[in-house]
């Protein structure tokens, strides 16, 4: 499945970091990154509803379902056939969730969407290198 990474999707996950790694970065690395990234903003999220800091809460879930559409968008569903319909359905389903997350202020929904992230970088860190 060839990789396509959009620039909306690295917007989303931060010029800082991006800048020092993209340029010497494959694609799979850059997904891994933009995957990082967005587990980051979860674990952040969380943190904030435990501070009641509810408008960073907020900027934070934003900013990963950003991310996550970006990651969306360089899905390439005809080469990547049913994986790519897969992701594209789970990537829908992890947006909807992190805005139940958001409106209700659940930690156990940010919980069921870390795990879910954390599978599908686990599937992008077991690619060989060889692959990539």
């Amino acid at each position: 499945m060839q990789v396509m990474v959009n620039k909306k999707a690295m917007e989303g996950y931060g010029r800082g970091a991006i800048e020092s790694e993209v340029n010497y970065a494959s694609p799979y690395r850059i997904i891994q990154m933009l995957m990082e990234g967005a587990l980051a903003r979860v674990a952040t999220a969380k943190g904030c509803i435990a501070r009641n800091e509810i408008a960073e809460k907020g900027h934070q879930i934003s900013w990963c379902i950003r991310i996550v559409e970006g990651l969306k968008t360089s899905l390439d569903a005809e080469k990547g056939g049913e994986i790519a319909a897969n992701l594209d359905a789970l990537y829908d389903y992890i947006t909807r969730r992190l805005l139940e997350a958001n409106v209700s202020n659940d930690i156990t929904i940010l919980d069921e969407v870390t795990k879910l992230l954390e599978e599908i970088k686990a599937g992008w860190d077991g690619i060989p290198p060889e692959f990539h």
